[in-house]
């Protein structure tokens, strides 16, 4: 078949999203001012650079009391957010965190998670979760919306710390069949991260050879 992105396609439901999965699930947790902790899950969620390290969400459509979402808000208000790894122990909890309640509830606490301080930013941790990425906002982009009430928000960070359980590494690597992440599909389904493969690149050899003339540069963190 073949639709055109907003004309009628005849199915039930729409199946873009299940056309692009699996999709990591970034668990966002923020802060604002006053101290309240927020957090909410994202599948539009990722790595996006390297050298130094990024991630992205998608804070998209409003609040259920109007204006931005509090991970939008609060991560422009503070400068500074948490991506918590989400697993399938965690998936109720997850599920839970992402109901829709007012302004200044604290999801921590109305999904049953512990919080656990960060070392290098104020947003707090969930203290389950086996991996968390402490980042430094960079900056928000808005998208082209059909719509002033529904907007299309993506938001970019800087990872500057990461958090990993000495239970989920082997051999010095992480080890994903010992935490079993999760991702989204389209609809309302998931999958499981269970097992992998490896694959070398196929100039692997060359790119090695490559790497050793000209090598990345060792670049300092700048001062805070």
């Amino acid at each position: 078949m073949f639709y055109e992105i907003g004309k009628k396609h005849g199915l039930p439901h729409d199946p873009w999203k299940s056309c692009v999965v699996p999709r990591p699930i970034g668990w966002i947790s923020t802060i604002n001012r006053a101290g309240i902790a927020n957090l909410a899950p994202y599948s539009f969620f990722n790595g996006c650079g390297d050298f130094p390290p990024h991630v992205m969400y998608a804070p998209l459509g409003q609040h259920v009391d109007g204006g931005a979402k509090d991970s939008l808000a609060n991560v422009e208000e503070t400068k500074e957010f948490v991506c918590n790894m989400c697993t399938y122990e965690l998936r109720d909890a997850m599920n839970e965190s992402s109901r829709h309640v007012g302004r200044g509830v604290n999801e921590f606490e109305t999904s049953g998670l512990a919080m656990e301080p960060s070392q290098m930013v104020k947003p707090p941790r969930v203290k389950a979760s086996p991996i968390h990425l402490e980042c430094r906002y960079v900056k928000t982009v808005e998208l082209p919306s059909w719509s002033d009430e529904y907007r299309n928000y993506v938001v970019f960070g800087q990872i500057i710390g990461v958090h990993i359980r000495d239970e989920v590494m082997t051999n010095g690597m992480v080890d994903i069949r010992k935490f079993k992440p999760i991702a989204r599909l389209g609809y309302l389904d998931y999958t499981v991260v269970e097992n992998s493969f490896a694959m070398p690149f196929p100039d692997n050899g060359a790119k090695a050879e490559r790497e050793k003339e000209s090598p990345r540069p060792h670049v300092k963190q700048p001062a805070e």
